[in-house]
C-alpha cells in the first residue's frame, strides 16, 4: 500500500470513529465537536484524493480550536449534569492516541517525500491532526472530571502546550 492510500485509509477510519462516537453521545455540544472532527477527516480524505491524482490541492487553515472553545463555553454555561462511564473515557483516550499516531505519520512522510507540494500538504495535515489531538485531550479531561474541568478551565490546552 502506498503512502497516500495508507493516509486515506487512516483518515477514513478516523472519520468513522468520530461518527460512531458522535452517534453514541447524548450531549449536543460533544456530539457537535465529534461531528466537526468527522467532517474534518472527510476534508482530509478529499485532499489526499486530490494528491493521488497528481494535482496540488489547496489546504486552508481551520479555526476548529476556536469553534470547540466556544462549544465548551456553551457547555460550561449549561446546567446539565454529566456522568461518563469508564468505557466512554477509554474511547476518547483511544481517539487521542490515534490523533497522535496520525500526526506523527504525516510528519514522518513530510520528511520522506521529494515533492515540495506534497511535503507542505503533509505538514499542514500534521498541524490539523495536532489540533484534533488538543480537542480530544480536552474532551478526555472533561469526561474524566466534568465539574472540575468546567469550573477551573476554559479549554485547558492549546497548541502551545504541546
Amino acid at each position: 500500500m502506498d503512502i497516500l492510500e495508507f493516509a486515506l485509509e487512516k483518515e477514513r477510519l478516523s472519520r468513522e470513529y468520530y461518527q460512531q462516537l458522535a452517534a453514541k453521545n447524548d450531549n449536543i455540544g460533544l456530539r457537535n465537536i465529534l461531528q466537526m472532527l468527522a467532517d474534518q477527516e472527510s476534508a482530509h480524505c478529499h485532499i489526499i484524493e486530490e494528491m493521488k491524482t497528481h494535482t496540488s490541492p489547496q489546504m486552508t487553515e481551520t479555526n476548529v480550536l476556536e469553534e470547540v472553545k466556544d462549544i465548551f463555553n456553551g457547555i460550561k454555561k449549561s446546567v446539565e449534569n454529566f456522568d461518563f462511564s469508564i468505557s466512554e473515557v477509554e474511547l476518547y483516550r483511544q481517539a487521542k492516541k490515534k490523533e497522535q499516531e496520525t500526526m506523527e505519520f504525516y510528519l514522518q512522510k513530510a520528511n520522506q517525500v521529494d515533492n515540495e507540494d506534497q511535503k507542505q500538504i503533509f505538514l499542514k495535515l500534521a498541524e490539523e491532526e495536532q489540533k484534533h489531538f488538543i480537542i480530544i485531550d480536552n474532551i478526555c479531561e472533561f469526561v474524566e472530571s466534568p465539574e472540575c474541568y468546567l469550573e477551573n478551565a476554559e479549554f485547558v490546552h492549546s497548541a502551545e502546550d504541546y
